[in-house]
């Protein structure tokens, strides 16, 4: 994989993932991904010093779907960034929620950035190209994780020519991959009934 030429083993290196939009492109390409996975892959890769994962929460909500997920990452080594989502209803009536983490990431890479050597960003949100721009004026290497490969592509081309490297996030599908949950639940049906 030549990601691997991108990544010094004595780097101290840091992973910030904004939840919903690397969610979003993993999805968009048809796998969900196995954070377990994904942390050893990057613990290989150098010295990980702290993987951030950024997301906001339904408050109300009794039980909402992302809660084992988060629940999951707190006691398996992430440090988990989360607010409350705002719900509101737009001006046709419909139901929706509102949940940027774009200050609370930038602020903590920020931060961080005296403290390590490399940054790994999950996101390909344009918005974060002034942050890169900052973080390597600081002598931080930023690689962008996201993808080209949906219709249409995840990754702002602004943020994707500004960050030092570009890793596809499609390439690392057999790394950090696993089935959707779906197939996962047909595959667990399709075995339990051939039995």
């Amino acid at each position: 994989m030549k990601g691997h030429l991108m990544f010094y083993k004595d780097e101290r290196l840091a992973l910030f993932i904004d939840g919903s939009n690397l969610y979003a492109a993993a999805k968009a390409l048809g796998f969900d991904i196995d954070y377990k996975l994904l942390r050893q892959e990057f613990a290989r890769r150098g010295k990980m010093v702290r993987a951030f994962y950024y997301t906001a929460l339904l408050e109300n909500d009794e039980y909402s779907p992302i809660r084992p997920l988060v629940d999951w990452l707190h006691y398996n080594g992430f440090t988990m960034v989360t607010k409350p989502a705002k719900e509101y209803t737009d001006s046709q009536g419909r139901r929706k929620v509102k949940g940027n983490m774009d200050i609370e990431l930038t602020v903590d890479a920020m931060e961080l950035a005296p403290r390590v050597d490399h940054i790994v960003l999950f996101s390909g949100d344009g918005d974060f190209r002034p942050l890169v721009e900052s973080l390597q004026r600081q002598g931080v290497r930023v690689s962008v994780v996201s993808t080209i490969r949906s219709q249409p592509p995840m990754i702002a081309d602004e943020l994707r020519r500004q960050a030092d490297n570009f890793i596809e996030l499609d390439e690392l599908r057999e790394v950090i991959g696993r089935p959707p949950r779906e197939q996962q639940v047909e595959r667990n049906f399709e075995v339990a009934s051939s039995k």
